[in-house]
């Protein structure tokens, strides 16, 4: 067949190149090859990946609809890549470069080392010609589609350009080609409308407006088809011994690569919700094996049935109420009125993290219209920790490559099937992709991150756009990450995703907070908000409809309250007494310092085998294996079968949240009262037999200087935890009580300890007046600099240029700059902890599971060897971590740097602190010591 010089050229412009070790070039992809590739993918997308909820939110904008989604995906895929056929492109691999020359695209000599080519980088300089391209040939207005839809194209990395990197390409047309490259790129052009039936697929989008969350989402799908066609396992390379004999653009050749590509691949298909029944006993029976549906679950269930479209969902009940399984079956409800095939559930921590997967893992097992090979993600820094995943990910690596798993007549499963119908795809995983999943559970992080001006936001948009998001403890999240937990719920508005936000209960100005930003996000009436307080407990909507209040049980728990004095002495002396008939207690302080001085002590009392450390400042698979215990010995009686009969576990905030732990008495430190009441939810959680003194529930607050002073104040830990203000108003709502009655007294103390009223005697006032001061000037400080870094509103128009200028570059919870950029920028530096052993050799640390080998230096450490290091992460004091010191610690701990860590990705760019054999080391004139029970200490040197 006859190909015009402009056809000849293009068949010979590249995408892809390999080297092999030596450098030799062995592999290539032609540009033509590779747009087919995307544009094939994306096709694949839209039709077989992409949730319905999507598909309709994007159609809504579009004049021509559901078909208007795939057309507009697969053209802006079929064009990302278009000024690789430039100069400046071409120019990076010589051989391939010299064959473009050979068929009429030449390269002018030098180019490569030419210190304006950067400019010209090809996603920026792709963005100006089709712009360009749109406005000449099609007519498009600059304002009427032709820079929003170009924008995608220069988003197709993750970071959109701005203005002045666009403005920054004039005088650079050399580096862009010349007359001949500009031919063949408006062939090239042409060619995208002919797959598509011609110029008018395009010209009905002109005088379209896009919005920021369209335009979002479409740059999402292109990135994903991108990446799929750009993987060589799915997309061969074709070999450079055949370059002159390179296939031209054909369909039929694409649509094998494709298909075949798309076969190997196998992500799970869609799972459809099914319809709801009405009733709620037999939902949660079939889910749950629970027989009788708790109040706050019908009422929740009924509320997502009967909101006129699904929203946001408020559920505020007890702690031990059943939230979660009414969250989950809301979840079902809402996936199917609104057409999304997937749930996230986002926690505070990674160990409540943990904790919810095992969880909804079962739920999966249970689930109607969830298909074979249903993909689950995991997603926090520290996933391949928990066994469950683990596994999980092994069988997802067979059943990704096309080993199906035999489908069971049964909508229910048993968890313990061999082959289970849940996997952790291959594909699926990484920090940037696990999202993806149609089933993620993640720490809250995973979910701010969406507000926050990262690379490749908008992937995270497309992983929540499809499903129903739950957020769990949304008490737990302070002035400066509310900030982010509003813009998100804004954007889910405007995504119309469907949320349930879980609280024991909220002050009322968090609740109206919450309901407003995510009316806003949709486009609703805001000004609806209910203000005021509803009652209790209690679950909201948004839109306008009233709340559902519940009425209380008429039992209640009445937990007895005692002040001791904050010494180690009265202390031992109240458990002693308390605990004469055995019993398993718990204290829990507020700072890790003191809940290591108590551990040690009371060691010293009762024995290191009656007492369990638990706080933040472990190993990671330390902490797993703690937290495991946990629950193995004071979780539900069903599931705790070594419940001892004396303990004392001496914890931080850590047992605060999620965790299913019950214990017979309790010890605290004086905390806000929100939180006083949350960890009381772990006081007589279940029903079980317990020692006649601790038959009632009791709980001692402790950590205040001292009860007669006024005011009250707290131990200057906690003041620097929690504030002053909050500890003060806790102080004066308990100072005078003799009993706290649960569930009844949950919603009146929250109302109070974070209302305006006035409250203690009149001697606190002064202080209580300049601590509320205080906290207001902080609140609003903490509110200013999340602004610095958060994404716009979703109402915000235009094209995706400039859209995250200023941002932080990638997002990433697995160090401490990536937490801090949606919690408030004072997470303690995370390290890998290694032994140093006399020779100067490194091993993994003796007592964790594949350790105690040794390390390579100056080779890649090996994957299994990897992994060992990666559990073995841990935070260091925050006295190492504070704005002063952190760049001297930092450049400290870059002294331990090995060539062998940087050669592996899981360990790369990673810090690194030594022990020696003794488990000691020098850091920053502080001596740091790793002890297996009480973790790491430290003390000046």
């Amino acid at each position: 067949m006859w190909l015009s010089p402009i056809e000849v050229a293009w068949t010979a412009v590249w995408a892809k190149s390999e080297r092999d070790p030596s450098g030799e070039l062995t592999h290539w992809l032609p540009l033509h090859q590779h747009l087919a590739d995307s544009a094939g993918v994306a096709r694949l997308l839209v039709r077989e990946w992409l949730s319905p909820a999507v598909v309709d939110r994007l159609a809504a904008e579009f004049p021509g609809g559901r078909e208007d989604v795939e057309t507009l995906t697969v053209w802006l895929a079929s064009v990302h890549d278009l000024l690789k056929c430039s100069p400046a492109f071409a120019c990076q691999v010589p051989e391939l470069a010299n064959h473009m020359a050979s068929r009429g695209l030449t390269v002018r000599r030098g180019i490569k080392a030419d210190p304006e080519r950067p400019r010209a980088n090809h996603a920026v300089a792709g963005q100006r010609v089709v712009r360009e391209w749109l406005e000449e040939e099609l007519g498009f207005d600059f304002l009427g589609g032709a820079h929003e839809l170009a924008s995608v194209v220069g988003s197709h990395h993750g970071l959109p350009p701005d203005d002045t990197a666009l403005h920054r390409l004039d005088g650079l047309e050399y580096l862009l080609g010349d007359r001949r490259w500009q031919e063949v790129r408006a062939h090239i052009l042409g060619w995208s409308l002919d797959h598509l039936g011609g110029p008018q697929a395009l010209v009905r989008f002109r005088g379209v407006r896009f919005s920021r969350p369209a335009l979002a989402l479409l740059t999402a799908l292109v990135i994903v088809a991108d990446w799929i066609a750009s993987n060589s396992e799915l997309f061969p390379l074709y070999p450079v011994g055949a370059l002159d004999r390179a296939p031209g653009p054909d369909d039929t050749v694409t649509e094998r690569r494709v298909a075949e590509a798309w076969s190997k691949l196998n992500l799970s298909p869609r799972w459809r919700a099914v319809p709801f029944d009405g009733d709620v006993a037999g939902l949660l029976r079939c889910r749950f094996e629970r027989d009788r549906p708790r109040d706050v679950q019908i009422a929740a269930v009924r509320a997502a049935v009967e909101q006129p479209e699904p929203g946001l969902l408020i559920i505020e009940a007890p702690m031990g109420s059943g939230k979660t399984e009414a969250a989950l079956l809301v979840a079902e409800v809402m996936a199917h009125r609104a057409g999304a095939d997937g749930v996230i559930v986002a926690l505070p921590t990674q160990a409540t993290t943990d904790a919810m997967f095992g969880r909804v893992h079962t739920w999966l097992h249970r689930l109607d219209g969830i298909p074979d090979r249903a993909s689950v993600s995991l997603a926090h820094g520290k996933a391949h920790l928990n066994d469950t995943y683990s596994g999980l990910v092994r069988r997802g690596r067979f059943a990704s490559m096309g080993d199906d798993v035999e489908r069971r007549g049964s909508s229910r499963r048993s968890q313990d099937d061999c082959e289970d119908p849940v996997v952790a795809h291959w594909w699926l995983s990484g920090r940037k992709k696990s999202g993806l999943a149609p089933f993620v559970v993640g720490t809250i992080d995973q979910l701010l991150f969406a507000a926050l001006k990262s690379r490749h936001v908008m992937l995270r948009h497309l992983a929540l756009a499809g499903k129903v998001v739950v957020v769990d403890e949304v008490h737990a999240y302070d002035v400066y990450m509310s900030q982010y937990l509003h813009r998100v719920l804004e954007w889910l508005g405007a995504y119309r995703v469907p949320v349930v936000l879980l609280s024991a209960t909220l002050p009322d100005h968090r609740r109206a907070e919450l309901l407003h930003a995510y009316d806003t996000g949709r486009g609703g009436d805001a000004s609806c908000v209910p203000a005021g307080h509803p009652g209790y407990p209690v679950v909201s909507v948004s839109g306008g409809p009233p709340p559902t209040v519940l009425p209380l049980p008429p039992e209640r728990t009445r937990v007895a309250l005692d002040r001791l004095d904050d010494g180690q002495d009265t202390l031992v002396t109240y458990l002693r007494a308390k605990l004469a008939d055995g019993g398993c207690a718990v204290v829990v302080h507020n700072t890790v310092g003191r809940v290591q001085e108590t551990a040690r002590r009371l060691s010293e009392e009762f024995g290191e085998d009656a007492v369990t450390i638990a706080h933040s400042r472990f190993l990671a698979c330390d902490r797993a294996e703690i937290d495991r215990g946990l629950l193995r010995r004071f979780g539900p009686p069903e599931s705790a079968p070594d419940r001892p009969p004396l303990h004392i576990v001496v914890a931080s905030q850590v047992v605060e949240q999620s965790l299913d732990v019950d214990f017979d008495l309790m010890v605290t430190d004086l905390a806000p009262v929100d939180l006083l009441l949350q960890r009381m939810g772990r006081l007589h959680r279940h029903t079980r037999s317990r020692p006649t003194a601790v038959s009632s529930p009791r709980c001692a607050i402790v950590g205040v200087e001292d009860w007669a002073a006024e005011p009250a104040r707290s131990h200057p830990g906690s003041r620097r935890v929690y504030g002053e203000h909050l500890l003060l108003r806790a102080a004066a709502l308990v100072i005078d009580r003799d009993e706290i009655a649960l569930p009844h007294d949950i919603a009146p103390l929250v109302q109070a300890g974070y209302g305006d009223t006035t409250l203690g005697p009149n001697s606190w006032q002064p202080a209580m007046t300049a601590a509320a001061q205080a906290a207001e000037e902080t609140a609003s400080r903490r509110a200013k600099d999340a602004e610095t870094y958060r994404l716009g509103a979703p109402s915000e128009t235009g094209a995706l240029t400039g859209w995250l200028k200023a941002g932080v570059g990638d997002a990433s919870e697995d160090t401490a700059r990536g937490a801090a950029q949606v919690r408030d920028g004072a997470a303690s530096l995370e390290v890998l902890v290694v032994e140093r052993d006399a020779g100067g050799g490194l091993r993994t640390l003796p007592w964790v599971p594949g350790g105690g080998k040794q390390l390579p230096l100056d080779s890649k450490v090996p994957w299994d060897q990897a992994r060992v290091v990666a559990a073995c992460s841990l935070r260091l004091p925050l006295a190492l971590s504070t704005p002063d010191v952190i760049d001297e610690v930092i450049d400290e701990l870059e002294d331990n740097w090995f060539a062998s860590f940087q050669a592996n990705p899981l360990l790369s760019g990673q810090l690194v602190l030594t022990l020696d054999a003794e488990r000691r080391t020098r850091l920053h004139d502080h001596i740091l010591t790793y002890d297996r029970r009480r973790g790491l200490m430290h003390e000046p040197a």
